[in-house]
Order: structure tokens, then C-alpha cells, then sequence
């Protein structure tokens, strides 16, 4: 049970850590999985595509697909909608982590 509460948690930092990543440049899957790994989050591509797809139909996300080497990838930005949700999350985040440091 402790797993699950802690992976309902942080789902919620991957979606923020996503946003964030795409703020900065266009991002694909498996450079945001590299990305997420470096930072501890043990997930794979069947878990993360999926809220990739989901962020894409909540309007955060805006997808470009482009030919790479004979292969479409699929490069994520932010969009501004998903800017605004940042905005909110990196102010609630830090009000968090001022009460329980």
C-alpha cells in the first residue's frame, strides 16, 4: 500500500518535471524517460507515453511530429495552458516546501 500512495504521489512530480522539460525545448519520450530515471523515477515507456498522450489531450501539451532518421518521433512542447498549470504547481510546490523544511 505505501508503494501505491507513494506512486499516486509522485505522478504528480513527473507531470510537473514534464512540463518543466518542455518549457525549455521540445521533448520526446525516450529523452523524458532518460530524464526521469536520472532523477530516480523507476518507470517505463508503457507508463510514461500514456500521460504523455493524456497531457497532449488536456491541452498541456502540443505535439510535433518529425522524421528522424526514417522514423516519425513525436517532440512535445509546452503550451500555454500547460505554462499557466506550471506556474501554479512551481508556486505550490514551493510554498510546500517552505512548511515542511
Amino acid at each position: 500500500m505505501n508503494n501505491k500512495v507513494l506512486r499516486k504521489l509522485f505522478l504528480g512530480f513527473i507531470h510537473i518535471h514534464i512540463l518543466h522539460h518542455a518549457k525549455e525545448e521540445a521533448i520526446y519520450g525516450s529523452w523524458m524517460l532518460e530524464e526521469l530515471h536520472e532523477h530516480g523515477y523507476d518507470m517505463s515507456a508503457g507508463t510514461l507515453y500514456p500521460i504523455l498522450h493524456q497531457m497532449e489531450e488536456d491541452g498541456l501539451l502540443q505535439r510535433e511530429d518529425v522524421n528522424v532518421e526514417g522514423k516519425i518521433r513525436k517532440y512535445y512542447r509546452i503550451t500555454e495552458k500547460g505554462d499557466t498549470v506550471l506556474q501554479e504547481a512551481r508556486a505550490k510546490a514551493y510554498e510546500l516546501f517552505k512548511e515542511i523544511y
